[in-house]
């Protein structure tokens, strides 16, 4: 997963997760293999209680077994998974449960922390049981109630799609996952990021890891991971703008006990003020804030003047020289590590300031 997007400046459009996806797939296969007809649309209900229409079409028909399909759309969100092929397949059996089966490009649990267990599919519990409410249903409306279903998920091409995730460093192997907990996606969703932090913290823990790596995305974490070879990657977490949030998530799990964190330039001209969202949608940087930091760092008005006509905080390279010797650098990380102490007292943290050409100057109390 690289660094965030900006989000468009227009309405946008939501769209279905993989979860109601595999549900309306699912519904439709096993309708058509107990009344051995073919359907073109099927109708969900999502658990946030809308009702909602699917086209699907039939991949595969038999008297014993039938898939359908339908293409995922998740609306203006910019979602690796959109567009995506999302079969189900379907057969009847005599166990009287709802067993789920993991197909090609569906990822499978390889580490514990994540709310499926080990050696399962990476379908989430929301969509299992969406898809167990319409099995129960058409088997009861069918006279079928004693036989079970056997339902393998598949998604065309999910291997791939899952390298542009953060599946892999999850434990999550060979596929994407099969998500939604309200089934619409919600474009450029602070939540379902937020999600992916909170389960990598547990993930981390659940191996055992006392120590995070934090980053904003790919490319600051590649900068610093150079500083720290022998770091597991179950331990490096995205924060992308959402540092309030994560450090809220380590201060909830006391087997954390040290941070080290890595921060653009940017981001911490807007954490230095206690903007612990960072989106650009959300926040700017306050020249009159940065210039008033460099009087404090004991910088003459010839020099901090210059602030104030800069057009983005990155420039910022361009008045003060970026080493460890630079005393606006020193004050700046030390606000940032002020703000991120306070809602993580009992961690200790270590913050790295990284430059573009992948510099860093580091502060730790």
């Amino acid at each position: 997963m690289g660094e965030l997007q900006d989000i468009p400046d227009r309405p946008l459009r939501k769209g279905y997760t993989t979860g109601a996806c595999a549900t309306a797939c699912t519904k439709a296969a096993l309708w058509s293999l107990v009344t051995q007809k073919e359907i073109k649309e099927t109708q969900i209900q999502l658990p946030i209680g809308d009702l909602v229409t699917f086209k699907v079409q039939r991949n595969k028909f038999t008297k014993k077994e039938v898939t359908y399909t339908t293409i995922k759309d998740a609306g203006d969100d910019p979602d690796v998974t959109h567009n995506a092929e999302i079969l189900a397949t379907v057969c009847l059996n005599s166990t009287g449960d709802i067993v789920f089966k993991r197909g090609e490009g569906v990822g499978l649990i390889t580490l514990p922390g994540l709310e499926i267990p080990v050696g399962e599919p990476a379908i989430n519990p929301v969509p299992r049981d969406m898809m167990r409410i319409v099995c129960k249903k058409i088997l009861s409306d069918h006279g079928l109630e004693k036989n079970g279903v056997t339902i393998t998920i598949s998604v065309k091409n999910g291997e791939q799609l899952a390298k542009r995730t953060l599946n892999s460093r999850l434990g999550i192997l060979y596929g994407i996952s099969i998500l939604g907990t309200t089934g619409v996606v919600t474009p450029f969703s602070a939540a379902s990021y937020i999600a992916s932090i909170q389960q990598g913290i547990d993930v981390a823990i659940a191996n055992g890891k006392t120590e995070l790596l934090i980053n904003s995305g790919a490319r600051s974490e590649k900068m610093l991971k150079a500083l720290f070879p022998n770091i597991s990657e179950i331990s490096c977490i995205h924060y992308g703008n959402w540092i309030q949030e994560t450090f809220e998530k380590i201060d909830q799990s006391p087997q954390i006990t040290k941070v080290s964190m890595g921060i653009m330039l940017g981001k911490a001209a807007k954490l230095a003020q206690g903007m612990t969202n960072t989106h650009s949608g959300k926040t700017t940087w306050d020249k009159d804030f940065i210039y008033q930091l460099a009087i404090e760092a004991g910088y003459p008005d010839q020099i901090a003047n210059k602030v104030l006509a800069l057009n983005m905080a990155g420039r910022l390279r361009e008045i003060f020289t970026f080493n460890d010797q630079e005393n606006f650098y020193q004050k700046l990380i030390e606000q940032c590590h002020y703000y991120c102490q306070r809602i993580a007292p009992k961690v200790t943290i270590t913050m790295y300031l990284i430059n573009s050409d992948g510099t860093h100057i580091s502060y730790s109390i």
